[in-house]
């Protein structure tokens, strides 16, 4: 018979997966639930080019670095297979096709209710990642466009773009990525940036930005954006050149104040230097066959892509637990005790040191944390 678990992991990505490795570790019973029929199902169904932005030094997860076999910046593809490993090493077998409608206070238990099916446990780790409510915005005449929208989630490779002029919205690592695959395929391409950006090189001086950013973590923020802004001018150029705006938050004040990670160019501003991707305002409105933008200008646009990013609001997920969410239903506080007892959260932030290496770090304290609480 089954032992009734310590511990429901909603999610089988890498928190989850990290979270019930650890925990397990320290002698638990864990349950994995997971809405997909696999585990690291979101990066499955990344667009086929990415890449890990954290070196593979810095993004194994708790217990198990990345094969050396990898390059410097694992694909895709291959972080899926790490996954796949990560699970089989510490025998982490998810119960599938689980889709978590609810998690409420039953007691001293925590109840989560999966379809039909209903189980409780004294700890919930909310382990659902940041990639999984794809943000699209609108704008006047959306309705009569009569090109494909499609946001930067559903994109996988330029092939669907061949011959078409497209926009890609946004500025962020998957827009300029998404922009920079479809130029490299000779698709005639623009962005279109609404306000101010950060941008950093994702090698600096030899090393990986990410180590740059572990070595200074614990100075201020705005201190090492103002130590760094020198050597980065000189490494990037001037960005207002090409027609960007640079923000006034440095690009580690963007990350821990706004939750925005800058640009972690691979190749897109020289692309951008060269002509092959246009720059753009924001969107005023859509025509039949157009954009209009703010600044007046009208363009014909065969696609548009909607790198527009994500807005998970966990509320939903926990309708009656209070005091734990932001004003966005984002987690007050990810990879600690919340003031829930027994609910956890992790990976639900944004990291300048790197998202694996720091969903790892969160997994151990999750699991010492969740030790005592069960057994105390």
């Amino acid at each position: 018979m089954t032992p009734s678990p310590d511990a429901i992991i909603v999610g089988a990505g890498p928190a989850g997966l990290a979270c019930a490795a650890m925990i397990r570790a320290e002698g638990l019973n864990v349950m994995v639930l997971e809405k997909a029929d696999s585990v690291g199902s979101v990066w499955r169904r990344h667009y086929d080019r990415l890449h890990l932005h954290s070196d593979r030094k810095h993004s194994g997860l708790a217990g198990m670095e990345m094969p050396r076999t990898y390059p410097l910046y694992p694909s895709r593809q291959q972080v899926v297979e790490y996954l796949e490993s990560y699970a089989a090493r510490f025998d982490i077998r998810p119960v599938f096709n689980m889709a978590v409608s609810s998690v409420r206070r039953d007691g001293v238990q925590w109840r989560v209710e999966a379809g039909h099916t209903s189980m409780a446990a004294p700890v919930v780790v909310v382990a659902t990642g940041l990639a999984d409510a794809p943000y699209r915005p609108s704008w006047p005449g959306l309705e009569t466009y009569q090109g494909s929208v499609v946001h930067s989630s559903e994109y996988r490779n330029p092939t669907p773009y061949a011959a078409k002029r497209v926009l890609v919205v946004g500025f962020g690592n998957s827009g300029g990525e998404i922009a920079l695959d479809l130029t490299s395929a000779g698709v005639d391409v623009a962005l279109a940036v609404r306000g101010p950006v950060q941008v950093l090189p994702r090698d600096l001086l030899g090393f990986p930005i990410v180590a740059w950013a572990i070595l200074y973590r614990r100075l201020p923020a705005r201190l090492v954006d103002l130590i760094n802004a020198p050597v980065l001018r000189l490494a990037l150029g001037d960005i207002e050149k090409l027609g960007l705006r640079r923000a006034a938050r440095g690009p580690l004040q963007m990350i821990e104040e706004n939750g925005r990670v800058p640009l972690i160019d691979v190749g897109t501003l020289d692309r951008i230097r060269d002509g092959s991707i246009k720059i753009y305002g924001a969107i005023d409105r859509l025509a039949s066959d157009s954009v209009v933008f703010a600044d007046g200008k009208n363009e014909k646009f065969d696609a548009i892509i909607l790198a527009t990013g994500f807005r998970p609001d966990l509320r939903r997920l926990m309708p009656d637990v209070e005091d734990v969410f932001d004003k966005h239903g984002m987690p007050l506080v990810t990879g600690r005790a919340t003031s829930a007892p027994g609910l956890y959260f992790c990976g639900q932030i944004t990291a300048a040191t790197g998202q694996f290496r720091e969903i790892g770090l969160e997994a151990q304290r999750i699991a010492e944390s969740v030790k005592g609480y069960v057994r105390k």
